[in-house]
């Protein structure tokens, strides 16, 4: 009775959590490597990882600029055609293996260079990401205040130049009487030299910015504090790994949509806000000739995926065998755009209350990037009653943002980092190499809360992760897809229970490929040198720049000749096919999934075996059959919840 009890449960459980029907849910599959909780956890992590700060301070713009609805069109034909592709392959590749951005390129180990690329991005992103978060922490705290500080001209950091949209003089005025001051506002906006106070405190407190990237001056002790409780707090949710930053997900990825509903519902009730909404959708259908708007729909596709930057894999490494990735894909990735989209009517509603207070175009507010989170959408929420209050709630929805692929890019680097040493006590000892990636990330943003640290940023957002990551993901399609061959079709397949549709093969080989290059040659033809606002970066920066970006994509071929050159063979071209060739270990992790051409896998696959405890845990060999022949019974409806076929071991 309390066997069938059992069954019973785990069966009920397991339709939850996505899993097969009476595969075990407390138990790891993976008791050596850990899993997922359940594939909730998952899902929220991934959404958290490709949702982030690029989808409320970049999006909304691009879109604005490049054709308002219309660009929605060029902007979704390239999501079904290379982002959800592209995400799908990721998801496939890593949870096949069930090893992260490394350990992966056992599938043909002369590309192992695109792995170390992938760290090296990540690294980048993840060092000057923390820094943005920092910023935000800073922001969060100083609007702990009845009056926000940026709202007057009456502090000591601001200019003779300073014009606020409330007025120096109105300090003490409430802000429901707001609009019995606009009419001076007129003033203000006819001058030819107008800073408002939110621009002067961003840059002339805030930052205390140097005069140029070569000029360091003094570290900024609160931005400093506020980088090192940004990092306390990632290590901390990340303590446990996937155990713990799977619960914290809970939170920290669907609490921000709670937040953009709050203040889109604040603006959308404000005067002027419909006439924002206008500029950010209205369709300018000749755009849609414009090649420049198809290549900034590619990269905004490709950029706010996160793909090449081995996140993807790695997230996806901890899923169980025969979790359906394929549906996973389509549900992120469609969640991620449908983000960039609602976010646009949250910044461009808040936008046009200001513009039409202050009396001029949207188009002269508007801005993306560092200027619209710190500088463009908090001028416009001193505008508000209760201000402070929707300041808390905006940074703090940055924050969590923020965090969510923050989280991602730190567990990328740990786990390439105990899946390529990958003993015993390295796993278990996993939160010491945690801790020891987020000190050095710490340390290496030290720089970066200088009073020259947001040159430094901004060169590094700009180049150490532009083309370069649009190289490492065409390489590695073209090593799946080509090198590698039709046999990944056959390893989806097996993992799946079905194989790849015809239209994702397709894209895969030919067209996903094709959008990529183009995306490369557009981001070629369209380079212009960085600036920020008025100051024209020197040479020398750009040199470091350009350093930054080829220190990703030159692990590629320098691990390539490394690999042919200790490859076995007497010729070169005997060494090239040996260095291609897949490894033994190369396949499923668990011995139990290693079937048709992986039952006879190399001495090496005896690393990725469960442990003995959980072999113990397994019905004697006898008690199967029954079960197998149940699970026949229903093998179509499990296709449906997980898209798996195969018969998982039964729970004891």
């Amino acid at each position: 009775f309390m066997h069938s009890a059992c069954k019973t449960l785990n069966k009920q459980s397991g339709s939850l959590n996505g899993a097969v029907p009476g595969e075990q849910v407390k138990k790891d599959e993976n008791s050596r490597r850990g899993n997922w909780g359940n594939q909730i956890e998952f899902v929220l992590t991934s959404v958290g990882y490709a949702v982030g700060l690029g989808n409320v301070w970049r999006f909304p713009y691009l879109c604005y600029r490049n054709g308002g609805g219309a660009f929605m069109f060029p902007y979704f034909i390239m999501l079904v055609f290379c982002g959800i592709p592209l995400f799908f392959l990721e998801l496939s590749f890593g949870q096949f293996t069930s090893l992260g951005c490394l350990g992966v390129w056992k599938v043909s180990p002369m590309f192992k260079g695109v792995g170390y690329g992938m760290m090296v991005v990540s690294t980048y992103i993840g060092i000057y990401y923390n820094v943005v978060i920092c910023i935000a922490f800073y922001y969060f705290f100083t609007s702990m205040t009845n009056l926000l500080p940026w709202t007057y001209c009456n502090n000591p950091w601001n200019t003779p130049d300073c014009s606020g949209v409330v007025g120096t003089h109105q300090a003490n005025a409430t802000f429901a009487n707001i609009t019995a001051v606009m009419s001076g506002v007129t003033e203000v906006v006819n001058r030819t030299k107008r800073t408002s106070p939110s621009e002067e405190y961003w840059r002339n407190y805030v930052l205390n910015i140097s005069d140029g990237i070569g000029n360091f001056g003094e570290v900024r002790l609160p931005i400093l504090g506020c980088l090192a409780v940004s990092w306390v707090v990632v290590f901390l949710c990340l303590i446990r790994g996937v155990k713990s930053s799977g619960k914290v997900v809970y939170f920290t990825a669907t609490f921000p949509y709670v937040v953009l509903t709050i203040l889109f519902i604040r603006g959308i009730t404000l005067e002027g806000a419909i006439s924002g909404i206008k500029y950010y959708l209205t369709p300018q259908w000749q755009k849609i000739l414009d090649a420049k708007v198809w290549g900034d729909a590619a990269s905004q596709i490709f950029y706010s995926l996160g793909c090449a930057w081995g996140g993807l894999i790695t997230m996806a490494s901890y899923n169980k065998f025969h979790n359906n990735c394929f549906r996973d894909s389509i549900i992120i990735s469609v969640t991620n755009c449908a983000t960039s989209v609602y976010a646009g009517f949250v910044i461009f509603s808040i936008l046009g209350f200001m513009a039409h207070h202050l009396g001029v175009d949207v188009s002269q507010v508007a801005d993306h990037g560092p200027g619209l989170a710190f500088v463009a959408y908090p001028e416009a929420l001193t505008l508000l009653p209760i201000s402070p209050l929707w300041s808390l709630l905006f940074f703090f929805m940055l924050i969590l943002l923020g965090l969510g692929t923050q989280f991602c890019l730190l567990e990328t680097l740990v786990t390439a980092i105990v899946d390529e040493i990958g003993t015993d006590w390295i796993i278990r000892n996993k939160t010491i190499i945690t801790l020891g990636v987020a000190i050095l990330g710490f340390l290496l943003g030290v720089p970066l809360t200088t009073q020259a640290g947001i040159y430094w940023l901004l060169l590094m957002d700009n180049y150490a992760a532009s083309f370069s990551l649009v190289i490492i993901s065409c390489i590695m399609c073209i090593c799946i897809m080509y090198i590698y061959g039709k046999n990944y079709f056959k390893d989806v397949e097996m993992m799946l229970g079905f194989p790849p549709p015809i239209f994702f093969r397709i894209c895969w080989r030919f067209i996903s490929p094709l959008i990529i290059t183009f995306i490369l040659i557009f981001t070629v033809i369209q380079y212009k040198p960085i600036t920020y606002n008025d100051y024209v970066y020197p040479n020398w920066s750009l040199v470091i720049g350009f350093c930054m970006a080829l220190s990703s994509v030159i692990c590629i071929p320098i691990y390539a000749l490394f690999k042919i050159a200790t490859s076995e063979g007497a010729t070169f071209l005997e060494r090239l096919k040996h260095s291609v060739k897949p490894d033994a270990s190369w396949g499923p992790a668990l011995q139990e999934h290693r079937k048709g051409r992986y039952a006879t896998g190399g001495p090496e696959s005896v690393e990725v075996r469960p442990l003995k405890e959980e072999l113990k845990e397994k019905e004697p060999e006898k008690e199967k059959e029954p079960e197998k022949e149940k699970k026949d019974d229903i093998s179509l409806t499990i296709q449906g919840s997980n898209g798996s076929t195969l018969n998982p071991t039964p729970s004891a």
